[in-house]
């Protein structure tokens, strides 16, 4: 298999550059395919804007500039998720008024998520420490000690998520109890907590209360370049929504032969709530989510092979026919794709299918290397996931 790659942004150390990679030969040159490469300065960009649950405004704002020039209608909906429709390439097809299906039920729903793992302020001391609650599964051994962003209403604060001194005995109980030669209790959000450098009036001036957003600061999202390899916190899942973004331009010519609703969610950190809404409200009996998948022993993947296609995860089956397509339409590819059946995992698709909001549900990851947290995936990855949703969009769907 070969490659091209191009594109370069600074970054720390130095230039960030041959991160952008397509696929060259006779599979490169199919319609919509030749343009896919990754972009590394939208994903940079992607990357250092917060985004926690709820509050995915500056992700929304990107993926709307992004979007709307290849899109047929675009719009936000109640739930906050952005909704680009691409329109059958037939006006006859069979979800346009005057075809057999007019409910829309040949639609189909393609999601990725716009929000991050986060912090909720749970209480505010005293002398202006705010101690936390994470807003999704997130430990703080994973994202480390260090620069915080503190999302106030009024102003957004710097501030350090810290433990406190290691040079400390047994009277400092809630630090000696996390060290190994001694308390070997694993750290957790009891035994960190948020230097403001401010009091109490300073941070409610600024916004800051119980339930305000605590991001991981910008300036630990740098994405880096080692090999065949990307790394960065938050891939997951802004990794997918660049994947997606590249879709859009992707599915113009030629058109699907059936509408598909491109939906950046809200929320499903915690609870999948914006898929939710989405594949409720919106035509179609399929929700197809794009995520990072793990690579594990234990679920037979690895971070150097093609995409993943889930079978089932913690919440639900995903539908064997569709999972079985993805496959076939990976392997046409030459993708070398992986089938994987995920334990400790959900998505935007199983948790509507397992609330019974969707007839059918699939799943295909980016495989990535210590999922929520410092995840690495290939630098071939994004391009690969963007072309198997081409792919399969452009294929009539069955009854």
């Amino acid at each position: 298999m070969e490659y091209t790659f191009g594109g370069a942004f600074l970054g720390v150390g130095g230039a960030f550059s041959g991160v952008g990679a397509r696929r060259a030969g006779v599979d490169g040159v199919r319609a919509g395919y030749v343009g896919i490469m990754l972009r590394a300065d939208l994903l940079q960009e992607l990357l250092v804007a917060y985004g926690p649950g709820g509050q995915e405004d500056a992700v929304r704002a990107i993926c709307h500039r992004e979007l709307a020039p290849h899109v047929d209608e675009i719009w936000t909906d109640p739930a906050g998720n952005l909704v680009g429709l691409i329109r059958s390439a037939d006006p006859e097809c069979p979800d346009s008024p005057s075809g057999p299906n007019k409910d829309g039920s040949q639609s189909i729903r393609v999601m990725a998520h716009m929000d991050e793992l986060s912090m909720l302020v749970k209480r505010i001391d005293a002398d202006g420490s705010l101690w936390l609650t994470p807003a999704g599964t997130m430990y703080p051994g994973n994202f480390g000690l260090g620069p915080v962003a503190v999302l106030g209403d009024q102003e957004t604060l710097t501030a350090v998520l810290t433990l406190g001194s290691e040079h400390t005995t047994k009277e400092s109980q809630r630090i000696w109890e996390t060290k190994p030669d001694q308390g070997d209790k694993s750290l957790d959000w009891l035994h960190v907590y948020v230097f403001t450098g401010r009091t109490p009036e300073e941070l409610s001036a600024a916004g800051v209360r119980p339930g305000t957003r605590v991001c991981v600061h910008h300036s630990k999202r740098t994405l880096i370049e080692f090999g065949d390899y990307l790394g960065c916190y938050f891939l997951d899942d802004r990794a997918a929504v660049a994947a997606l973004l590249e879709v859009a331009p992707g599915l113009r010519d030629p058109r699907p032969p059936q509408d598909v609703y491109l939906v950046f969610t809200t929320a499903e950190e915690v609870g999948g709530i914006g898929g939710c809404y989405a594949s409720r409200t919106l035509p179609g009996r399929l929700t197809l989510a794009l995520e990072v998948g793990p690579t594990e022993a234990e679920y037979g993947t690895t971070v150097s092979g093609g995409p993943i296609i889930a079978y089932g995860d913690a919440q639900a089956l995903y539908d064997k026919k569709v999972a079985d397509r993805l496959l076939a339409v990976a392997i046409e590819l030459g993708l070398d794709p992986q089938a994987a059946v995920f334990g400790a995992f959900e998505s935007d698709a199983s948790q509507a299918r397992a609330a019974g909001l969707t007839a059918q549900a699939a799943l295909l990851c980016l495989p990535t290397l210590s999922t929520h947290g410092y995840e690495v995936l290939a630098r071939a990855a994004i391009p690969a996931m963007s072309r198997v949703v081409c792919e399969f969009l452009r294929t009539p769907q069955p009854d």
